[in-house]
Parts: C-alpha cells; sequence; structure tokens
C-alpha cells in the first residue's frame, strides 16, 4: 500500500526521513479508539448517500475484524508502509475487504480530525481510570484516619517540630489534596469531552457529515464549533500533563513526608517488606525505594508537560508535524500515573504506624502556644501572651528542663494571671482537642472530615460513568 499523502511525490522517501516521522511504534496504543472513530464516520458517511447501506456494512464489518486481529495480537505492522496507527489500520481494512470499498472510507476526512478525535478518545477513558485509582486512595486514606484517630503525633512546619496533631488529621490532610485533584480532572473531562470528528484538514467537511450523529455516536457532549480549532486545540493534551503534575507533586510530598518518618531518628511508621529493598553493600538496610520512586517520578511527569508546552507556544494556526510531540508525553504521564497511584495506595494500605514513637517524640514546648492561649482565655492580649510563652520557653532552656517542669511560681514570674490549673495546658490529647474549628485536629472535626470524604468517595464512584480502561 502506497502512503496516505504519495500521489504528489514522485521520489521516494529516504528510509531514514520515513523512520524519522513514524509515529506508529508509540500510536499504536491508539488502534481501538482510531477504529471506534472509523466505524462513527463510516456510519456518518452512510447518511449522507456517500456509502450505500451495504458498503457501510461491509466497512462496519472490515473494522470489526481489525479490531479482532489487534485484540488477539495476531495485528501485523508493516514497517514499511504503516507509519501511523491510522495507515496501519486503513491499509490493513483494505487487504481485507479490498480498496474499492475501503478507500472511500476517508472521504471528507483528514488525519488532523482523526488524530484529535482519537486522542480525545482514548484521554477520556484513561482519565476515567485514573480518576478511579485517586477514589480508591482517598477511600482508603479515610477509612485508615478513621481507624488511628487515637493517635497523636508531632505536626510540623519548616521540617521542625511545631504543635501535636492526630496522625488522622496528617491523613486527612493528603486525602484533599488529592480529592482536589478529582475535581480537576472532572473539569479536565469537560475539555476533552468535544468532539473535532468532521473538521476536515482545516476548512471543514464539504460533504455535510452530520457532526452532531457524530458526537452521539462516539459519546462526545458537543461538537467542536470551529473546525481550524478543531485540528490545531490541545489545550486538553496541555491541562492533562498540569493535572497530572499536580497529582504526582502530592504523590511525592507525602512520599518525602513518609520517607522522612520511616528514618530510624523518627520511627514513626515501617514499610511493609513488599515495597521496601536492601543495600547490596549493607545487610542491615532497608530502603525505601518504592517511596523514593514515587518522589522522583514527579520530575518525569513535569518534565513531559514542560516539554509538550515548549513545543505548543510556538505553533502557528491549525495542524503542524510537531503535534506529534503531544502523544508520548501524555501516554508516558498515563502510565506513570497509574503506576504511582496503584503503589502509593499499597505502600498506605500495608504501613505499619508506631503510636508509641510518634508520642515519644511529642515535646512540652509543642505546648507553647497553648500556655498562651491559656493567658488569652484570662483576657490578656495575644501578641502579649505570645512574649510570655516565649519567656517561659526561654527560662526552660536555661534551666535545661522541660517547659512543663516549670512551677506555677515560676510562671507567675512571667506573668500575674498564672494559676494553679496552668499545669493542664500540658496535656497532648487536650491540646488537640481544643483545635475545634472546622478543619481543626480535634477528634470530633477530623472525624468530620472522615465523614465528608467518605461523601466525596461516593460522589465520585455514583458519576463513574466517565471512567473507562486504557
Amino acid at each position: 500500500m502506497s502512503k496516505l499523502w504519495g500521489g504528489r511525490f514522485s521520489g521516494a522517501t529516504d528510509p531514514l526521513m520515513h523512520a524519522f516521522n513514524a509515529s506508529i511504534h508509540f500510536d499504536k496504543r491508539l488502534w481501538s479508539v482510531d477504529l471506534t472513530g472509523s466505524k462513527a464516520y463510516a456510519r456518518a458517511l452512510a447518511r449522507t448517500g456517500l456509502l450505500t447501506a451495504d458498503e457501510c456494512a461491509t466497512l462496519v464489518a472490515g473494522l470489526d475484524a481489525v479490531h479482532a486481529e489487534w485484540a488477539n495480537g495476531t495485528f501485523a505492522i508493516d514497517p514499511h508502509t504503516d507509519e501511523d496507527i491510522h495507515t496501519a489500520n486503513e491499509r490493513r481494512l483494505s487487504e481485507l475487504i479490498g480498496p474499492a470499498v475501503a478507500g472511500k472510507l476517508h472521504t471528507g476526512r483528514s488525519r488532523n480530525d482523526q488524530v484529535a478525535t482519537d486522542m480525545r478518545l482514548w484521554l477520556r477513558e484513561a482519565v476515567g481510570v485514573l480518576r478511579g485509582r485517586i477514589v480508591d486512595l482517598v477511600e482508603m486514606m479515610a477509612q485508615r484516619a478513621a481507624a488511628e484517630i487515637s493517635v497523636i503525633l508531632p505536626g510540623y512546619t519548616h521540617l521542625q517540630r511545631a504543635q501535636p496533631v492526630r496522625w488522622s488529621h496528617f491523613l486527612m490532610s493528603y486525602a484533599y489534596a488529592f480529592a482536589a485533584d478529582l475535581e480537576r480532572l472532572d473539569a479536565l473531562h469537560v475539555h476533552v469531552n468535544q468532539l473535532p470528528l468532521g473538521s476536515g484538514a482545516l476548512a471543514g467537511n464539504p460533504f455535510n457529515v452530520d457532526r452532531e450523529f457524530l458526537a452521539e455516536e462516539l459519546g462526545f457532549d458537543r461538537v467542536i464549533m470551529n473546525s481550524l480549532y478543531g485540528v490545531a486545540d490541545r489545550d486538553f493534551v496541555a491541562e492533562f500533563l498540569f493535572a497530572a503534575s499536580l497529582v504526582m507533586t502530592h504523590v511525592s510530598r507525602l512520599a518525602e513526608d513518609l520517607i522522612i518518618y520511616s528514618a530510624a531518628e523518627f520511627g514513626f511508621v515501617t514499610l511493609a517488606d513488599a515495597y521496601s529493598t536492601g543495600s547490596s553493600l549493607m545487610p542491615q538496610k532497608k530502603n525505601p525505594d518504592s517511596l523514593e520512586l514515587l518522589r522522583g517520578k514527579v520530575g518525569r511527569v513535569f518534565g513531559g508537560m514542560a516539554g509538550f508546552m515548549m513545543t505548543y507556544k510556538g505553533l502557528p494556526s491549525t495542524y503542524n508535524k510537531d503535534l506529534q510531540e503531544d502523544k508520548e508525553p501524555m501516554f508516558d504521564t498515563y502510565d506513570t500515573l497509574d503506576g504511582s497511584l496503584q503503589i502509593l495506595n499499597s505502600v498506605l494500605a500495608t504501613l505499619t504506624i508506631h503510636p508509641d514513637k510518634m508520642k515519644a517524640a511529642l515535646t512540652a514546648d509543642m505546648l507553647a502556644t497553648d500556655l498562651a492561649d491559656y493567658l488569652v482565655r484570662k483576657g490578656v492580649p495575644f501578641r502579649a501572651t505570645h512574649h510570655v510563652a516565649g519567656a517561659a520557653v526561654k527560662l526552660a532552656e536555661d534551666r535545661k528542663v522541660s517547659l512543663s517542669a516549670l512551677t506555677v511560681d515560676d510562671l507567675k514570674t512571667l506573668h500575674p494571671e498564672f494559676e494553679a490549673d496552668a499545669a493542664a495546658v500540658f496535656d497532648f490529647e487536650a491540646s488537640v482537642d481544643r483545635r475545634v474549628s472546622i478543619g481543626g485536629t480535634a477528634k470530633q472535626r477530623v472525624l468530620e472530615q472522615v465523614e465528608h470524604m467518605k461523601g466525596i468517595v461516593a460522589k465520585a464512584r455514583a458519576g463513574g460513568a466517565k471512567a473507562g480502561s486504557s
């Protein structure tokens, strides 16, 4: 079979150029959606009268036969002619049903609107899969948070011990980050699920193909109303790459926290052996390689986004061959996210926490703000109480004792409003449960967060029609 565009040329393509130009080695992943789009287009052509009913049936049956070959692994790519998935599928279709009918399939259609349609179909399914992975992750985090609600550990700012928080509160902080990722993916679905097919190469379809029919056949929410935009737009790819970069940023930050918490100097958590590796030299080592790989892969995803944006930003209007560079970052980013989210879910589901180590890491100076708040409840302005609490911390440091070891008489030298009940400040459980405003680390508020997250999960699962497989 000659190249789809070969009629205008008399000279042969340099083999090096053929290899450089070919995308079949990566865009073959579009095989199924390419055939789906072609079947819908055949039916649309039949509605215009350009195909008879028999011809349409022959095309659809032929496309189904090509589909079966891909599905059972018998489809053979011809490296000499199959420069992309569209050429490969059309070449095989022609071999199966003959060129007289197969040659009519591309009437009024360009690979420009064809590939834009394929990518949107593929990404719609892929986003559905990733959406499901995130829902599973968030659900598991909420379940752990509910089960481990009583565990308290140091909360950190600047990687310094700051205030006590519930372990469940920590888990839910990441659950909310991933829930925001779900919202971004749902917003992305709106932008992905628009039909470019029928835009032709750039100027539109000359045979009045019913694009509303095509949209309905292929499950698109609406038709792209401008053909130039239809073939040129890759904003949906850029949005996917950005949304994916944020997902991986959240994955990476959580991985970093858990790497730190798993170090012997902290000892808050232990990874399951299934997600750890050893050292080739030091037999005592148990390395958190799963988490380190998760942390590292954000660079790969972000790099894909930055690279594509550099390609995309300089293109003149409508289709340019540069857009062949849109698929590999899209595919690679999907693969990276899909694997990363599954690994993270498994790491968290099998993670062992050590509440005793977390409790041992709590120190009285973390309650200095509570000491200031004690005076606030006595009517002292907070700015003044902040200085008093700071003076108490310094006094304890100078004496080389814990802040809680200061007596009431010691505290009275700093401010006369201190009474015997000031000692009650140095209670970590009471401290976390004083944070009772919405979003706080008090037990009742964290359990509210858990229930809220369960609602988000239920709503997301109910909207699972967006999910698919890739």
